[in-house]
This record gives structure tokens, C-alpha cells and sequence, in this order.
């Protein structure tokens, strides 16, 4: 295994921990609701420390914002919404998508028509799930 996905397993068991039997009692009872203050608490302080070119503090800030993502991706795990593989594969697969230019042998000018390429393409899968 390598050091990032160490790093992630690690991580994402410290929180299943956190969020377990003998766990901590407030992760234990937070949900997708709850934790949205803190969502947007965080956001704001990735915003500032680059705002203020402070990249230590954005590695930190980052870093709390990643602990949200995988805290939301267990709570609606255990809920049977989706995990946090799906939400990996899902960003992964979207990226894939939308940069055919990159992964499908597309050719795009410049960035105007990369543009319309990424909305159009972006239109197609909002019209897709219409259908679902």
C-alpha cells in the first residue's frame, strides 16, 4: 500500500473509531444536518488562509475539511446512502467524463471550446439523470 492510501485508510479508521460503540460521543451522534455549520465553518477557513497566502494553515484547514468528508460519507454509509467509495468513484468517473480531451483522444483549440465541451457535456448528464 502507499503512503496516501495508508494515510486514507488510517484516517478513515480513526473516524469509524470515533464514530463506533466505545467511540466519542459527540461524532457518535452527528448527521449530514449537523454537520453542515461546520462545513461551511470550514470552507470559509480554507477560503482565508488563501486569501492570506498561508499555505500551513490551508494543509490544516484542507486536512478538516477532509476529516467532514469522510465523517458524511460513514454517518450515510451506516444510513445505506452511499459510502465514501462511492463518493470516489463518482468525482473519478465525472472527471473521466469531462475531460474527454485528456482520456478520450478528443481534440479541443482552446480553452473557449473546452468550455462548451465540459458544459455540453455537463448538460448531457444532467438530461441523463432526468431519465433515471
Amino acid at each position: 500500500m502507499n503512503e496516501i492510501s495508508t494515510s486514507i485508510s488510517a484516517l478513515i479508521e480513526t473516524i469509524k473509531s470515533l464514530r463506533g460503540e466505545q467511540g466519542c460521543p459527540w461524532d457518535k451522534k452527528q448527521t449530514t444536518e449537523s454537520l453542515r455549520k461546520y462545513l461551511v465553518e470550514e470552507f470559509g477557513e480554507i477560503l482565508q488562509a488563501i486569501d492570506n497566502h498561508d499555505l500551513q494553515n490551508l494543509s490544516e484547514e484542507l486536512g478538516d475539511f477532509l476529516y467532514l468528508i469522510i465523517m458524511l460519507s460513514d454517518i450515510n454509509e451506516s444510513n445505506g446512502t452511499f459510502s465514501l467509495v462511492d463518493v470516489i468513484r463518482g468525482i473519478n468517473d465525472k472527471l473521466i467524463r469531462r475531460h474527454p480531451h485528456v482520456f478520450s483522444g478528443a481534440v479541443v483549440k482552446d480553452e473557449n471550446e473546452l468550455r462548451n465541451q465540459w458544459n455540453t457535456i455537463k448538460d448531457a448528464e444532467k438530461a441523463e439523470k432526468l431519465f433515471d
